[in-house]
């Protein structure tokens, strides 16, 4: 965790879990936007403030690797640990890891793409907010 750029704590909550008590995979997407809603704010930036000003940061790809198996109640750590930027995409490296043992559950790769008044553009708004992680 001391190598990622912007950590986010959460607990799993019960309804996330499938019969076996393990989180649904889908959940684990979840925690990564979460988290990355968080980082923009951290810059200074609000996900649905941009969207009234007509700027859209959008998911085009998204990899996960799983691991490790989060159970109901445990608490975890979603990481930012780096931010690339190809072209207009900006790809966000993050993981899970769980806290009572620090391993990674899981670790993705998310690429996203920016709208502007509804046609995919290059928002300086964000170069500038992502500038010291790029």
């Amino acid at each position: 965790m001391s190598n990622s750029i912007y950590n986010y704590e959460l607990k799993v909550r019960d309804y996330e879990c499938d019969a076996q008590g393990i989180v649904n995979n889908a959940n684990y997407q979840h925690y990564y936007e979460v988290c990355r809603h968080e980082f923009l704010e951290t810059c200074g930036l609000n996900f649905y403030e941009l969207h009234t000003q007509g700027v859209d940061a959008v998911v085009v790809s998204v990899y996960i690797r799983y691991k490790h198996s989060l159970r109901g109640s445990e608490e975890c750590t979603v990481t930012v640990d780096r931010v690339e930027k190809e072209g207009i995409r900006y790809i966000f490296h993050q993981s899970i890891i769980r806290k009572r043992d620090g391993k990674i559950c899981s670790q993705a790769k998310v690429e996203t793409a920016c709208m502007v008044n509804g046609r995919v553009g290059k928002p300086d708004i964000f170069d500038k907010a992502f500038a010291a992680y790029i």
